[in-house]
């Protein structure tokens, strides 16, 4: 098969994406898949001495089949756990979605069958001015994969995100129901069934709660045939 490449995105920050980039990593490499993946920009990093590392970063880096070094994985990074371009700004950086779309496609380049790219907070995360972080996927006409967390507003919020997504022109590859909280919604199965019915995409699965996430353990919940096999 030639690459499959995705954007991921959530519907708000701290909804699961890097999990469920995680896991999806996961359920490919268990096809016998060759996978990448990237999360070009990360603020709330940690000194190391080999310098700059971010959870989420590190996180992909374990769950992707090839082994390559960390600063192609999240080449941009940041200290401060705060919204990237204000970050960017406070370190006298200047983010551009030009520059992002340089980073993705020199590391797409690197043989894989499935290459997947991390946004950062939700599809309209600004990375200054006059561009969000969804220009990157535009540029790159990326399929997008959207994780929503299933929680109290996940109808409006996820419907919301869609129709930006199909309004840039770009398409909503699947979805992801995560959950965030170890008390399940109320309703969740009638919530569920709704956004199965209205968000005119692929269900891809939806993850359990976990006190201890495990993307290995979690990509069994999972089918990306429709990533996949087209």
């Amino acid at each position: 098969m030639g690459k499959r490449s995705y954007f991921i995105t959530g519907t708000d920050t701290g909804v699961g994406k890097t999990l469920v980039t995680a896991a999806l990593l996961h359920a490919a490499n268990s096809r016998g898949l060759r996978t990448l993946a990237m999360k070009p920009v990360a603020s709330g990093c940690e000194e190391t001495p080999e310098g700059l590392r971010n959870d989420d970063a590190l996180m992909l880096q374990a769950a992707m089949s090839e082994r390559v070094p960390y600063e192609q994985i999240n080449p941009i990074a940041m200290l401060p756990a705060i919204a990237p371009h204000i970050a960017a700004q406070e370190a006298g950086r200047q983010l551009s979605s030009q520059r992002l779309v340089g980073l993705c496609r020199g590391f797409q380049m690197r043989p894989a069958e499935l290459f997947l790219v991390e946004g950062a907070g939700g599809w309209r995360v600004p990375l200054n001015d006059r561009e969000t972080y969804s220009r990157v996927a535009q540029e790159m006409q990326l399929p997008v994969v959207m994780v929503v967390p299933l929680q109290l507003g996940c109808i409006n919020h996820a419907l919301l995100t869609a129709e930006a997504i199909r309004n840039d022109g770009l398409v909503l590859a699947g979805w992801v129901g995560n959950r965030p909280t170890r008390e399940p919604m109320a309703r969740e199965a009638e919530n569920l069934d709704y956004l199965k019915s209205h968000l005119r995409a692929p269900f891809l699965g939806d993850l359990p709660w976990q006190a201890e996430p495990d993307p290995a353990a979690l990509a069994l919940n999972l089918d990306i045939r429709p990533l996949i096999d087209f």
